[in-house]
């Protein structure tokens, strides 16, 4: 792992029904050139401690796929979101930082992590950074410190399920970037299509 930044592990957020996808498990589909998961882990298996999927299904096939990767489900059943999620994974995460990211991501910026952790040394106060793209926040896309499990019990405890809500009592920061695709990160059919149109619509503009 880098020596950049604090020791870190990467929590995939995969525990929802995906009601809009039929109930696709998004993480093992290719919504462009990877699966996924091999997308996902690829990007940072160089960059953390340990890599992480919060789901409550297919463990097996994942660890079939990647045999490193570590798999946890929600403390509480009922499918209540990744805030539920995030609270889980410091019962089984031993490093101090953890980075979320949500299963449907499309663009990982490659020095997103370092930018975080930066960000985060800068404001002493702050307990949690989360990504923005396009102006567009992606509140799931976070790295949390320990410390921010008090605040995360408290609004699940409240049946406050809102990340945005959460995130806003850690004094978060924000880490900005830019890029021509539209879609983020897939919640629909209809918006897997569309962000394939786009995607060969750049890429056969790039090949000009």
């Amino acid at each position: 792992m880098m020596s950049k930044y604090p020791d870190t592990d990467l929590v995939i957020l995969a525990g929802g029904q995906a009601r809009r996808m039929q109930g696709k498990n998004k993480l093992l589909q290719k919504f462009d050139q990877e699966v996924q998961l091999f997308k996902i882990y690829h990007k940072f298996y160089e960059q953390v401690s340990k890599i992480w999927v919060n789901s409550n299904r297919d463990w097996m096939l994942y660890q079939k796929m990647i045999p490193e990767i570590q798999c946890f489900s929600d403390d509480q059943e009922g499918f209540l979101g990744p805030l539920m999620g995030m609270k889980s994974a410091w019962s089984h995460v031993k490093t101090d930082f953890i980075l979320f990211i949500p299963c449907d991501i499309t663009f990982i910026p490659s020095d997103i992590l370092l930018k975080m952790h930066q960000a985060l040394s800068e404001a002493e106060n702050s307990q949690a950074v989360f990504l923005s793209i396009n102006e567009q926040n992606l509140y799931p896309f976070c790295l949390l410190k320990r410390e921010s499990l008090v605040t995360l019990e408290k609004h699940l405890a409240d049946n406050q399920l809102s990340i945005r809500k959460c995130l806003d009592d850690l004094n978060t920061r924000l880490v900005k970037y830019e890029n021509p695709i539209s879609f983020h990160s897939i919640n629909s059919q209809r918006e897997l299509n569309e962000y394939r149109n786009e995607l060969q619509v750049f890429n056969g503009y790039k090949s000009h």
